[in-house]
């Protein structure tokens, strides 16, 4: 099978190796579609992420989708859940199996994920896609369950006000979540023209930049600041954003990932406003909502693809991801 592998920093080798075998408990998908997230790029950029490092060539990709070629679902299309938790810890069996200190990640550490022709992987982690939503569209599942588990975490109540500071692909799918949510006012908070029209479109009320937030243009909007600030950018500038657009006693989630794995922020300014602040990591069992969101109308994933290229331009793909001129960029992987 055609495998694109993560040699060095910014070293993608497209090449040719066995197919993976079966194994009991694990279907073999054909893959057709993978997202490339912000977190790939650290890898692609950067050798690792967080306190991860690159110690031997890795396949990236976590967002994806394919076709069941044997297994219980053959046939059928599904999206993937990346995350095999151990199932057997404190962290699992208290359900939060995305803080398995165990979990394997595809795309991460010693796990190769989903820019390959095909991957052997659990039966359970496998959802079946309706017939009305693309490939393209079920590879996106994942970063809408980061954008879902970051809301949940931040407790969104209806009628509600929510500021979601970085809109990228995640930010934009937190705009709509906080919408059908029932938040009564949506403030997006982003420097980048092509992100802050996009956030217009998926229904932010008012799009603010950071310079507008420091200079008291949030105040105008919702008085005294929102009831729940997602930072969703990796940058210490918008976690300090994100805790000035919140109110005191608010809740601000932390969903970004720093470059240098350190994020720091003004704790006098926290300490007054009395902040909750909450660490959000990946996702923890949101697929069956996020597909059920899509569904019924609620969260629009197509338009957020604005790049698309064949597994052997994987290289131009990551390229054009890091230029961020758009907002997400998908490999199609054909036969």
């Amino acid at each position: 099978m055609r495998v694109a592998r993560l040699h060095g920093v910014g070293d993608l080798r497209l090449g040719e190796e066995p197919d993976e075998p079966a194994r009991p408990g694990h279907s073999i998908v054909r893959v057709t579609a993978v997202g490339i997230c912000g977190s790939d790029l650290h890898w692609f950029d950067e050798g690792g992420i967080g306190d991860a490092t690159l110690a031997a060539p890795l396949v990236l990709g976590h967002e994806f989708a394919g076709v069941v070629e044997h297994g219980p679902l053959a046939g059928r299309r599904v999206a993937i859940d990346p995350a095999m938790s151990c199932d057997a810890c404190d962290s699992c069996r208290r359900g939060y199996h995305n803080l398995c200190p165990e979990v394997r990640f595809a795309g991460h550490g010693a796990t190769d994920g989903a820019l390959r022709d095909r991957v052997v992987w659990p039966d359970h982690l496998l959802h079946p896609l309706p017939d009305g939503m693309s490939d393209a569209a079920g590879a996106l599942l994942e970063p809408l369950g980061v954008a879902l588990h970051a809301l949940d975490l931040g407790h969104v109540r209806t009628g509600g006000t929510v500021a979601i500071v970085g809109c990228g692909p995640i930010g934009q799918l937190a705009i709509q979540l906080a919408r059908a949510a029932g938040a009564t006012t949506v403030v997006a908070v982003e420097p980048l023209p092509h992100r802050v029209d996009a956030a217009r479109r998926f229904g932010a009320d008012v799009v603010l930049t950071p310079h507008e937030v420091r200079a008291g243009g949030l105040e105008r909007v919702v008085a005294g600041g929102v009831d729940v600030a997602v930072e969703i950018a990796g940058t210490d500038d918008a976690v300090a954003v994100a805790l000035l657009a919140a109110r005191p006693g608010a809740r601000v989630v932390l969903a970004g990932i720093p470059a240098e794995d350190r994020t720091t922020f003004t704790a006098s300014l926290a300490r007054r406003k009395g902040l909750t602040i909450l660490m959000s990591r990946r996702m923890n069992g949101t697929y069956p909502r996020a597909i059920a969101l899509v569904r019924r109308g609620s969260v629009d994933l197509e338009p957020l693809v604005t790049h698309r290229f064949e597994l052997a331009q994987a290289g131009e793909a990551f390229a054009a991801a890091a230029r961020r001129t758009g907002l997400k960029t998908v490999v199609e992987i054909r036969p």
